[in-house]
């Protein structure tokens, strides 16, 4: 069975920046959809980036523009690169993964639909 594994995570000052990983341990990354989430304290998960075997990228309003997700094939890793991080982007982030990008988008709203994979999380504080 496919396992996500992120990292990267730890605490920022606000206006820093920090690079997750989400490191596969088959060949998924590049013919998945590919997503990360986020789940602040006391809050629904929501979803914060996606990215199709075919490479398109997609954002959450609030992190448009500082946020960029990619992947490295080679190394079955995806990234999310984040930068003027702000004190409301403080979460556990978690990276998924399923063949059909529709799952991943409704993965927080849809209780019948549930991504293959997902990965432990990773905390991410921003703060003073």
């Amino acid at each position: 069975q496919v396992q996500l594994v992120e990292s990267g995570g730890g605490w920022v000052q606000p206006g820093g920046s920090l690079r997750l990983s989400c490191a596969a341990s088959g060949s998924i990354v590049s013919i998945y959809a590919m997503g990360w989430h986020r789940q602040a304290p006391g809050k629904q998960r929501e979803l914060v980036a996606t990215l199709t075997s075919g490479g398109r990228a997609n954002y959450a309003d609030s992190v448009q523009g500082r946020f960029t997700i990619s992947r490295d094939n080679a190394k079955n890793t995806v990234y999310l690169q984040m930068i003027s991080l702000k004190p409301d982007d403080t979460a556990v982030y978690y990276c998924a993964a399923d063949p059909i990008l529709h799952t991943i988008i409704v993965a927080t709203t849809d209780k019948d639909r549930n991504p293959e994979v997902w990965g432990q999380g990773t905390l991410v504080t921003v703060s003073l």
